[in-house]
């Protein structure tokens, strides 16, 4: 779908030869696997606060509070900010991570970023797994979210860089699959984890996290660098030979040199964060706030952070709770599937709008359900079988399609955008704005939830609807478009043209196109 104001997909005008060859197609599943700690610990989070023994043990006044209001108000028996700075803590300590992250990324390497990452959610894992005291989960909290800002600044960056422009989309979503997938595994593990007698069941649960953090720690120890990251550190000769090996052909002479007149463009950049303010960077600046901004406002963390919570509050019980969190895992994982196979096909803006609308009409329904229902006071009675079914579809249809929208491209379109001299640091503002509106959802859902009632669904339905029509008139679509071809796109926008024009690119020279226009 053309954007705005128009430019048609892959309409940069240059085509770099290559092709999707075994070599690049095994590593970037390799480093996609990075996604796989930052779902696990989406899906284990909300799983573990739902377990009674886990609460007696750590949050004892929220088991009291639950077992007194099961047959009261259902909407607060989970309000209590201690709680929630158990899942929260993990995002500021990302958020922290990401800005230190794009240094590490900048100046030694995408792989060692990740394997930073792999190496503190390691740690983090351990001390969850043998946690006494609170203060013990908070910490390892922090330790993962450390972890996870080092492999959410580093890994899309690595997937963009090293896929064929043809592929890039289908690769990158790789990364937000291997999220999805952790979501599943973890939704898994916690149903039958809760069965354990003796109530440690959520020790493994939280332990688990070790597996995730082994594969992206031994992956990045294996992985070769970008040929962007080489050149960017001075290693041309094997960045040649790299660039060869990931296209699969000799003659790769037309991209090394844009890509060595970026790199050389780049280093002249001293300050890479004051010039993301220049004039020329407003749309990148932009797209790198908002973008992640409306992904977690869309409402998804209120339902991977909190799905067994959630349905445990609309009356499944604590089983059933569980189970409806593994059927959303299953339906977020064949969705982003979908995605995979239609972003380079359908474009990046048709699946951002579709996506949208059938969100908002899920969220819509769901209020509706669940408000006729449980009304203000949040007392269901008894409730049928068959309407809870309806309100499982129905938040089913709203995670596919944010599993084959804002999901993945939330983390594909912003690492495709950035030119090479501002691409760390504009990342870590995407990264950073992600986790601080994540912390922010987390911390304050179940008191909201609380207080709003069903109306939560409408106030997220809400931004669902203003993020849609953000996409319509804003952003262009980059399916087809080179990485170092991007900034085309942004001049022969009807909006982003008056600030990305030809008069900027000659007093600062083109540092994507690797020569002055």
């Amino acid at each position: 779908m053309p954007a705005v104001g128009g430019v048609p997909a892959g309409g940069a005008g240059k085509a770099y030869s290559g092709n999707l060859t075994p070599f690049v197609t095994v590593t970037c599943i390799v480093a996609a696997m990075g996604g796989l700690i930052f779902g696990y610990d989406i899906g284990i989070s909300g799983g573990v606060t739902s377990m009674n023994p886990f609460l007696l043990k750590f949050f004892p006044s929220v088991y009291r509070k639950k077992m007194a209001n099961q047959s009261t108000n259902q909407y607060c028996q989970y309000d209590s900010q201690t709680l929630t700075m158990f899942t929260s803590s993990l995002y500021l300590a990302a958020l922290l991570a990401s800005l230190v992250a794009s240094t590490v990324t900048r100046k030694f390497g995408r792989k060692l970023s990740m394997l930073f990452g792999g190496v503190l959610f390691f740690a983090g894992a351990i001390l969850n797994g043998f946690a006494q005291k609170v203060w013990m989960l908070i910490v390892g909290r922090i330790l993962l979210g450390f972890g996870i800002g080092f492999t959410n600044q580093s890994v899309p960056l690595y997937l963009s860089e090293m896929a064929p422009y043809k592929y890039r989309g289908a690769l990158n979503i790789g990364f937000q699959l291997s999220i999805t997938v952790g979501i599943l595994v973890a939704n898994v593990l916690n149903y039958f984890f809760a069965k354990i007698k003796g109530g440690w069941g959520w020790r493994l649960s939280l332990g688990g996290a070790l597996v995730p953090a082994l594969i992206i720690t031994v992956g990045s120890l294996v992985l070769p660098d970008t040929p962007n990251s080489m050149i960017e550190r001075g290693q041309r000769d094997e960045a040649r030979a790299k660039l060869q090996r990931v296209r699969g052909i000799a003659d790769v002479d037309e991209e090394f040199n844009d890509l060595v007149a970026a790199s050389e463009a780049s280093a002249q950049v001293e300050h890479p964060w004051r010039k993301l303010l220049e004039r020329k960077y407003r749309p990148h600046l932009s797209m790198a706030i908002l973008i992640p901004f409306f992904q977690q406002l869309t409402g998804i963390n209120v339902i991977m952070f909190y799905a067994p919570v959630l349905f445990n509050t609309i009356g499944f019980g604590d089983d059933a709770s569980l189970m409806s969190a593994v059927i959303t895992g299953i339906v977020n994982v064949g969705a982003t599937l979908v995605s995979i196979y239609g972003v380079d096909k359908w474009g990046r803006r048709f699946l951002f709008l579709e996506g949208g609308v059938q969100m908002l009409i899920c969220q819509a329904v769901v209020a509706a359900a669940i408000g006729a229902k449980f009304g203000i006071n949040g007392n269901p009675g008894e409730l049928p079988k068959w309407y809870a079914i309806v309100v499982v579809v129905f938040i089913c249809t709203y995670v596919a399609g944010f599993a084959w929208s804002w999901g993945p491209l939330g983390w594909l379109v912003p690492s495709e955008i950035f030119p090479l001299e501002i691409r760390s640091a504009a990342q870590s503002i995407n990264v950073s704005v992600n986790m601080v509106f994540t912390f922010i959802v987390a911390q304050i859902f179940l008191t909201m939830l609380c207080h709003l009632k069903f109306g939560l669904f409408i106030f997220f339905a809400f931004f669902v609807l203003i993020m849609s029509f953000f996409v319509y008139f804003f952003l262009p679509e980059t399916k087809g478009i080179p990485i170092e071809e991007m900034n085309q796109i942004w001049r022969n926008h009807w909006y982003w043209s008056r600030f990305v024009t030809d008069e900027e690119y000659r007093n600062g020279g083109n540092v994507q196109m690797g020569k002055t226009v």
